[in-house]
């Protein structure tokens, strides 16, 4: 698969016949899952679309059922910035329904499998874009991460996952899940192209009232000689798997070779970001997916009056998942339980916040796991609490506003990938990247 850099320089022909045959290896691996559709919107280089991010004239859906039949009436600010750049949405694809979830499975079309393995999860909840560019049916892809929805599954996929600072990227037309969580972010087969596709979809815009105003970008700064201060955690990652903990000692090696200088540094338990994190998303996610009710956009079902019309349409609509992550967010924003859950929560994503800010004061930037373990197998995650401490390295990122970057380091004896993320003071994507581009380098993975 050609990068996106060597995309950009194809002549109108090339680019064409680089389409056609695209949609041949496409069509060749639908067991993959991982395209809901293809919907060649242009013609400009393509990328793929995660189903919850608004093309003008697709179906839109979010992986649920309670949308199908939606046709977006406008294209998300990153749409039109990736049009304006000569990009074009080229298909769009599965997801966990919402956003809610980890391993795809929770999607209205099925599952998503991981092209390294096909027992294995891609990740979640952008599971099809991971699997899409690691299998090479897409050049490059966009994500959202609200709790590591980009990081987990590239570090599955054996990709590159990068999350923005919060703002950096215009949330306008991103179905929201969690509003002070989410964002888009790119998906790439390397570092040099995560950095070209964050450039053309950063900056600006006055449809987002939470977006930053400035427009800096990276990809021509790019500078992986940069000699940086990098912190390690030893005790951290003690929860997680010998593979993984493998894997973080080969990167720490490859970044003390490359004269980095690296500072031990210690975090409080995971545990109080799990609580902080679902009790703030759920909440959030509750009022979001409130407009869903049947009569404005999507999936109907006509009840005896009203009410019964809003309960059978959300009934019928929503999966499993999500009505539990409702349920989850109505009763910690309930009387009586508001101050004891959801305000607490936010206490200590301020410590969060401030646990960052100090760790910042000594160091450019953070190398963490992504995941406690690797890819594991459909089925092995026997209960949602499961599932919801898997996130336990990347849901801090979110609850503090930073940018991260995930990016493939190994694979274990069996080929699954292994992905570490950086993680950088809040925008400071320059750095960021350029970090992981030193790293990238020095390690030398190859899909």
């Amino acid at each position: 698969m050609i990068t996106l850099k060597e995309a950009l320089l194809l002549s109108k022909d090339e680019l064409n016949k680089f389409k056609k045959d695209l949609k041949a290896k496409i069509q060749a691996r639908p067991e993959l899952n991982a395209y809901i559709d293809i919907n060649d919107a242009g013609d400009g280089i393509p990328i793929a679309i995660k189903d919850n991010i608004q093309v003008k004239d697709w179906s839109i859906t979010s992986g649920s059922n309670i949308l199908q039949g939606y046709i977006a009436p406008y294209n998300a600010t990153v749409i039109e910035k990736m049009m304006a750049a000569g990009l074009t949405p080229f298909g769009r694809t599965n997801m966990d329904e919402f956003a809610m979830g980890s391993t795809t499975e929770s999607s209205f079309y099925g599952k998503t499998l991981n092209p390294h393995a096909e027992d294995c999860v891609p990740g979640g909840s952008s599971g099809g874009s991971a699997a899409a560019v690691a299998a090479g049916l897409a050049i490059a892809a966009l994500g959202s991460d609200t709790g590591g929805s980009i990081r987990q599954p590239a570090a599955f996929c054996g990709i590159v996952g990068m999350k923005p600072t919060y703002g950096r990227v215009s949330r306008y037309g991103l179905g929201a899940y969690a509003s002070s969580l989410d964002q888009i972010g790119p998906m790439t087969q390397n570092v040099e192209d995560a950095a070209l596709l964050y450039d053309i979809i950063s900056g600006y815009d006055e449809k987002d009232s939470t977006s930053l105003q400035s427009d800096d970008k990276v990809y021509d700064k790019l500078d992986a000689s940069r000699k940086l201060r990098i912190a390690i955690l030893p005790k951290y990652i003690e929860n997680a798997s010998q593979d993984v903990k493998n894997a973080y000692a080969k990167a720490v090696q490859a970044l003390k070779d490359l004269g980095h200088t690296l500072i031990e540094k210690e975090m409080m338990d995971a545990k109080f970001d799990i609580s902080a994190y679902y009790i703030t998303a759920t909440a959030e996610a509750t009022t979001n997916l409130a407009r869903y009710d049947g009569i404005r956009y999507g999936n109907r079902v006509v009840g005896k009056n009203l009410e019964e019309t809003f309960v059978q349409t959300r009934s019928n609509g929503f999966g499993d998942e999500v009505k539990r992550r409702i349920l989850l967010g109505n009763f910690v924003l309930s009387s009586g339980y508001y101050d004891a859950y959801y305000v607490k929560a936010q206490k200590v994503r301020h410590l969060i916040k401030e646990e960052y800010a100090k760790i910042f004061q000594e160091v450019d930037l953070i190398l963490s796991p992504v995941a406690p373990s690797v890819a594991n197998k459909f089925g092995e995650l026997s209960n949602p609490m499961e599932m919801y401490l898997s996130d336990i390295y990347t849901i801090s990122v979110n609850l503090a506003g930073l940018p991260a970057l995930a990016l493939p380091i190994s694979k274990t004896p069996n080929n699954m990938p292994i992905g570490l993320q950086l993680i950088a003071k809040a925008y400071d994507e320059q750095t960021l990247f350029d970090g992981a581009l030193s790293l990238e380098r020095a390690i030398g993975y190859t899909n």
